[in-house]
This record gives C-alpha cells, structure tokens and sequence, in this order.
C-alpha cells in the first residue's frame, strides 16, 4: 500500500485537467482506500507531497473527479493537527477554493472538514477561516442545500464553532442567517434537529444586530408556539424545549431595538404572551417571564406604562409563591423586574402604596446573595425621595439589623456595597432623628465611616453625606461611635489627598464643620492640623470647594 500511495502522489503531481479520468480516478481512489487504514500518516504523506495545491485545479463543478477530491481534504482536515500545521502552507486556498464549490460533494468537505479541525479546538485556525470570508460562504451553502439532511447539520456543527467567536458574530451580522435559520428552524419536527439550531442561535443571538433580526425573521413566533406545545408536558425533550426556548426568548430581549419592537407600546402580542407565563404553574416560565418583564423595564416609558398596568401585583403574587421554600432563580428574577420597574420617580409612590416593601422585607430571612442583593436593590430604588417610606423602614429594627450584618459580607461585595448604600439612603432620604438612633443601636456607624473611604465616589459622598445628617441632627448619640470609627482621621486622609473628587473634599469640610459641636471630636480636630489642610483648598479649581474651605476655616479659626 505504502508503494502505491507515493507512485498515486507522484502521479497526481504531475497531473492536469487534461489527463484522463480513468487515471485520475485510480490516483484519487488509493488515496481514499489509504487514508481508510490510517489517517494519520497518510494525511501527512499527502501534506508533506504538496499534491493538495494540484487539488485546486481539480475543485471545479464540471469535474467528475469533485467528489472524490472533495472527499480526500475532508479526510485529511479530519486529522485536525495536520491540517492546522499546514494550513498557511496552501492548504487555505485549497480551503477557500472548495467553499466557492457548490457541488454536493464539496460542499460536505468544506463543512465536515471545518467540524473535524474544531474538534482540535484551534482557535486561530477558526480566525484565519473567518478572516477568509468563509462565513457568508457557509451561509449561502446553507441556503442553496438546505434541503440536504446531511451538509445542513454539518452546516450548523460549523456554525456553531464559527459563531462562539465575538469576531464571527459581526460577519454573521451581515449575512442573511437568522432568515436562514429560522426558516430551517420552521421546517424540523425532531428534537435533537432543533437543538442544533438552538446551539447556533444562542451564540449568535448575543449580537444586538442579529437579535433584532432574529425578531424580524420570525423567530419569537416560533419559540411562542414551543412554548406552548411543551408547557404541559412531562416528557425530557419537551422539558428541555420549553427551558431553551424561554431562555432564548428572553436572551433576544436584551438588545433594546428588538426589546422595543417586541414591546409594541406594551399592547404587542409578544409581550402579552409573557405576561401570562408570570402566573403560570412552571417554575422554567415563571423565571422566563420575570426576566422578560425585567427586560421590558430597561426606560421610565415602558415601566410607567406595565406599573399603570398592574404588572407590579403580578410579581408581588409570584414572589408570595416562593416566599417559603421558594425557587430562589425566581425569587431574583421578581426581584430584579420590581427593581427596575421602581427607577423611574412617578412609579415609586404606587409601589409603594401597591404593598411592594412589604412583599420584598418577607425574604429579609434569605441566605441566598443573589436574593439579598436584589432585594436591598429594590428597597433602595422605592425610598428615593419617599421620606416617610424611607423613615418606617429606618425604624425597621429587624430591617436595620440585617442591613448592619450585611455590611460584614464580606465574601459577597454586592451584597456588602448595596447594605451600606440602602443604610445610607435611610437616613438621607428620611432625615429623622429615629431612623438615625436605629443605626445608632444596631451598630451601623462603623459601616457608614468604612464607607466613606470606598473606591466608588458615589457611596463615599452618600456616606459622608448621610454623616453629615447624624451629626446635625443626633451627634451626641453617634459620638462615641464616630469616635471609635476614627472618623476625623479618615476625614484628614480624604481632605489632604489630591485624588478626592471635588463633592468628597465639599461634604468632608461640611462634616467637619458639624463634628466640632462634639467637645472630643473638637480635640481630635484641633489635633490634626486640619487648618493647614484646608487653607490650601481656598484655591482649589472647583469655586464650590474654595468657597467651602474659607467658611470652614472661618469655622476652626473660631472655635479654636
């Protein structure tokens, strides 16, 4: 055999179109018979021959030797290291010249091949195919064969390689592949067929360009009618149908243009469609359906509009059917979707009276982080400029105790960060001496101070500014505390550290200002020569900064 495939090599090198098909056809046939018995070695005889370059003469649709030489560079592109060693050594012509092809032969080299060298996980192969163009190629193959069983889902094997690359997703954005796909899509009836088109358009859905013309193509009519073929039944297929389908759905929501078309002003069947999963008996599209609602509540137009609705009693009954035991994925998708729909300020007084802080204080008891970073989330948005909301939570003991022992979460920085903003946002939006005295109790001082050194500007200003109004309004009971949290030092750092943003020099001067009313809190300032400090930022850039620095060294000028 070993004789016969270099005289068939030899041969072949120094063959032309015109040679006759009968010996052509030998060659090509003892190659085949030859990679059979071991591909490996005979891959790279064939490689190493530099036979593949003369292939390329031979890739023509008027040949009648096509298929077999199609067939030869599939076999060899099976051996995926091979053909990636060889790949800039001619082989990717050969590659591109079998695309431009559209024999059937040809066309399940180019697929087959392309699913063998993935199974090497070569990832820079996959680019240089993407930078060749071989995408739209594959797409349009895909359309000329989709009536081909077998190049079809070697098609979509390849797809699904190509399109996990963030790189591929922008050619794919400029074929026609989601009208292909869908269209395909509409054609199967066996499950394990849809999950290959499934596995492609996850991926790929992950474009914002390609998610909205998934959405024009027709795919959410699809995924609709798969949801309700399979939402009552028991079968694994149709479990796993109704999961992928649901997910996908709400996967194409993200993108904003196709959120929006889907949306329809909030009169859209889609969206009506997920409306009736929130009620449903499947924890799979209860989940789907707080995420789309999550989804849909991305502008203050569309939360208006589903809280004016009533969407806000629909997540409040589901979230009462899993306050006990309840799934803890749909615990945070509710959460998540009351969140969103609390931004905007005229939905804050209706959720509000709607009963939503109460639904949401029912999962103070979660150990689940992503439930407790939801929920404090959503209390924070609903007390924004709600006083008297901010002030009964405040005095929430239970509230204020889990707040402070979430402040130490230290394993969960979410959950941690949104503590301590939800503590400050009490008492900045309260402003009551009661909601303080509960801070005070439960031990959230030292919180609000280790706050005021974060790395995020906007939770050092809320927690000076939040210090300020303790030490306005209840200094006497906070002193001991704010001394034991060393304060004034922090204070010191902050002033004397030229990175400070300008709001977090102004606030730090205001909380001076109102700190040596306390006399020990006084004597830690005096003893920290913070007139020098300041005395520099009279000329600081900022007019509001400079013209703080000259009240407060007025202030400490006095008082010393």
């Amino acid at each position: 055999m070993a004789d016969n495939l270099s005289d068939a090599l030899k041969k072949l090198k120094i063959t032309t179109t015109d040679s006759t098909a009968d010996s052509l056809e030998g060659c090509l046939d003892c190659l085949l018979q030859a990679l059979a018995q071991n591909n490996m070695e005979t891959s790279e005889k064939i490689q190493k021959s530099g036979v593949l370059q003369v292939f390329a003469n031979l890739l023509t649709p008027q040949s009648s030797c096509t298929a077999k030489v199609a067939n030869i560079i599939a076999e060899v592109a099976r051996n995926g290291e091979v053909f990636y060693k060889n790949f800039s050594a001619g082989t990717s012509s050969v590659f591109h010249l079998t695309c431009q092809s559209y024999s059937f032969g040809v066309s399940m080299c180019v697929t087959e091949g392309h699913g063998a060298i993935e199974i090497q996980v070569l990832d820079t192969l996959q680019s240089q195919l993407i930078n060749m163009g071989v995408i739209p190629t594959l797409v349009k193959l895909l359309g000329i064969h989709c009536q081909n069983a077998a190049l079809t889902e070697m098609c979509l094997v390849a797809f699904g390689n190509l399109a996990e690359l963030e790189s591929s997703k922008e050619q794919f954005a400029y074929t026609n592949i989601a009208e292909e796909l869908v269209k395909l899509f509409k054609k199967q009836i066996e499950h394990d067929k849809k999950e290959m088109i499934f596995e492609v358009l996850a991926p790929l859905a992950e474009n914002d360009v390609i998610k909205l013309q998934l959405v024009e193509a027709g795919l959410v009519e699809c995924l609709l009618e798969i949801v309700q073929k399979t939402v009552d039944s028991d079968k694994e297929d149709d479990i796993a149908e109704l999961k992928t389908a649901s997910d996908l759905m709400v996967l194409l929501l993200l993108g904003d243009e196709s959120m929006q078309k889907l949306f329809e002003g909030g009169k859209g069947s889609v969206f009506q469609r997920v409306l009736s999963w929130i009620p449903s008996n499947s924890h799979q599209l209860q989940l789907a359906g707080a995420l789309a609602i999550a989804n849909f509540a991305r502008n203050d137009g569309n939360c208006i509009h589903m809280v004016d609705n009533g969407i806000v009693q629909k997540l409040m009954d589901l979230l009462d059917r899993h306050v006990e035991d309840g799934n803890v994925t749909v615990q945070h998708a509710a959460l998540s979707a009351l969140r969103n729909l609390a931004i905007p300020v005229v939905n804050k007084a209706k959720m509000l009276s709607a009963g939503v802080a109460e639904a949401v204080l029912k999962f103070l008891r979660s150990e689940m982080p992503p439930v407790q970073f939801k929920l404090l989330g959503t209390l924070r948005m609903l007390i924004d400029a709600q006083a008297e909301a901010a002030e009964q939570l405040g005095k929430n003991v239970k509230l204020v105790e889990r707040l402070v022992e979430w402040c130490e979460a230290k394993d969960h920085a979410g959950v941690m960060g949104e503590s301590n903003r939800l503590l400050s946002a009490l008492i900045r939006h309260s402003k009551s001496k009661d909601v303080i005295r509960t801070i005070v109790q439960s031990g959230g001082i030292k919180h609000l101070v280790t706050m005021a050194t974060s790395e995020h500007v906007i939770m050092q200003n809320e927690a000076l500014v939040a210090l300020a109004l303790i030490a306005a309004l209840e200094l006497v009971t906070a002193e001991k505390d704010l001394e034991n949290a060393q304060l004034v030092q922090i204070l010191h750092r902050l002033l004397s550290d030229d990175r400070s943003a300008p709001e977090i020099k102004y606030n730090s001067m205001v909380l001076i200002c109102a700190l040596i009313g306390s006399e020990p809190l006084q004597k830690e300032v005096q003893s920290m020569a913070f007139l020098e400090v300041i005395s520099k930022l009279r000329s600081h850039e900022n007019k509001t900064v400079a013209q703080q620095a000259s009240l407060t060294e007025q202030r400490l000028a006095v008082e010393s």
